[in-house]
């Protein structure tokens, strides 16, 4: 095997088919995600949304339902509006959703990814972690959970 190849690997997590995770600029500190690598783009369950300005800039405030199958805990946070994009569902249905950047938390690291919101209360999942989010950071192993969980990203 390449030596490259070999570093690189020993580099990326391990993490399984399902994680818990953290969401700190959106004030999200636990939110449970399925890991999808079919899925191009992360996306996260958001309700009451609204789009608004300030400072120049496009704004988007809206709420979350951090728990499975709950309506509890709700909390309400906004994001620097970054796209509206058309995205595709796993039903093969097109719609346009809008996007923000957000810090991800996972075990102890941290880092940018980009979030579409959309309707998931009926999902499994209030966000589903897609390939771009973990590209070259992270190795999934499809028979296991919560790898990452054991361990909680340091604050900031």
């Amino acid at each position: 095997m390449n030596k490259n190849v070999s570093a690189a690997k020993k580099e990326q997590m391990i993490i399984g088919w399902r994680e818990w995770v953290g969401l700190p600029e959106l004030k999200v500190e636990r939110i449970k995600v399925k890991v999808d690598t079919g899925a191009r783009t992360s996306s996260l369950h958001a309700f009451d949304v609204e789009r608004f300005r300030r400072g120049g800039k496009s704004m988007v405030r809206f709420s979350v339902h951090p728990l499975q199958r709950s309506h509890a805990g709700a909390i309400r946070t906004t994001a620097e509006l970054m796209d509206r994009r058309k995205v595709r569902s796993s039903s093969g249905e097109s719609e346009m959703r809008l996007v923000i950047h957000t810090e991800l938390a996972m075990g102890e690291d941290r880092w940018a990814i980009e979030l579409n919101l959309t309707q998931r209360d009926v999902m499994g999942f209030r966000m589903l972690l897609g390939r771009e989010a973990i590209r070259r950071r992270c190795l999934v192993d499809s028979g296991r959970s919560f790898l990452s969980s054991k361990k909680v990203a340091p604050r900031r």
